[in-house]
């Protein structure tokens, strides 16, 4: 498991250690999905003799959990919160509004009419 956590990082926006995890999820996916998709092809190939699809499915079976896509969760790199994440910005509802208001997030403004 020691493995999976990146040894340095950017503290900058991390308040807690769900947006930490979360963190280590996405680069340990980013690092194995090369690996998990030839793993991937090589099990849906049916030219290939059925041995090496079974043992490529074991190899796929056995990897980390973290190297799975869905185990990556939306979260607002800023509060940490993982609802009403808005996915352009990667900010949850309230801390997209305080930025959008101070204007730190650029093209973004109060729309009045």
């Amino acid at each position: 498991m020691s493995m999976f956590r990146p040894k340095k990082m950017e503290l900058s926006g991390f308040v807690n250690t769900l947006a930490l995890r979360d963190y280590s999820k996405r680069k340990a996916f980013e690092k194995h999905e090369p690996e998990r998709q030839a793993l991937r092809y090589a099990i849906r190939n049916t030219s290939l003799p059925q041995r090496v699809r079974a043992q490529a499915q074991l190899q796929l079976s056995q990897m980390h959990c973290y190297t799975r896509p869905t185990q990556i969760k939306n979260r607002c790199v800023a509060g940490g919160k993982a609802r009403s994440v808005i996915r352009a910005f990667r900010l949850g509802r309230f801390q997209f509004r305080m930025q959008a208001l101070a204007g730190e997030l650029p093209g973004v403004k109060k729309a009045s009419w």
